[in-house]
């Protein structure tokens, strides 16, 4: 059985040389199976990845519901069939993005500091020309209390949990400290990839992961 999802996110979640591994895609599937109960069809799957790619390419204010429903190729009515609005679309989005981001972790599982340092790198690399989707939601929705501002959250608080397990796992000293800081670098080499480019953000990210763990 194939395992199918939006070429434009193959493209931006997961690129290891131009393909998918198997690994990854088979954990992507599972994953994107546990999002928030919906009635599955084409049109959703179409308009979810239109709006995915261009929410993340272009800002999900700039974006609007005419512009989406036109390159999607769906009505209205069908929309509504689906999504209450434009921000149970946005919703979905990053629904969607968090599920990803677990698959693509779960599959590299990684064992060590250095480990996760190269996996943040090689994601930071491959999947990330605009920046951290969930930064880039945030700063659209100042509102901490706005259900977007809650789904970002969720997934940070996830993503912290995921590396201090790591690090707890690889005995490193203070595990918690040390999580903390590695996720507040891992946002500044997001942002220093939508600015810098990757080749400049990847390097400069591992050199001061390392020294994090020097001893």
């Amino acid at each position: 059985m194939s395992t199918k999802f939006a070429s434009g996110q193959r493209e931006r979640l997961f690129r290891y040389g131009g393909s998918v591994p198997s690994t990854v895609a088979a954990a992507a599937s599972v994953a994107l199976a546990a999002e928030p109960a919906v009635k599955a069809s084409p049109a959703r799957e179409r308009l979810l990845s239109v709006a995915s790619e261009l929410f993340y390419r272009e800002g999900i204010h700039r974006v609007g519901m005419d512009r989406l429903l036109a390159e999607a190729g769906v009505t209205r009515a069908t929309m509504y069939r689906h999504f209450s609005g434009k921000e149970a679309l946005v919703a979905a989005y990053l629904h969607r993005e968090d599920a990803l981001a677990r698959a693509g972790f779960a599959a590299r599982h990684p064992e060590s500091a250095e480990q996760l340092i190269h996996w943040i790198a090689d994601d930071l690399a491959g999947t990330h020309p605009r920046g951290c989707a969930f930064i880039n939601a945030a700063a659209e929705y100042p509102d901490p209390d706005s259900a977007v501002r809650r789904i970002v959250r969720d997934h940070r608080a996830w993503f912290r949990e995921a590396v201090m397990r790591v690090l707890e796992a690889a005995s490193v000293p203070d595990a918690t400290t040390a999580a903390d800081a590695l996720v507040q670098l891992r946002d500044a080499a997001l942002v220093g990839c939508s600015l810098d480019g990757p080749a400049v953000a990847r390097p400069a990210f591992v050199a001061t992961a390392r020294r994090l763990f020097a001893a």
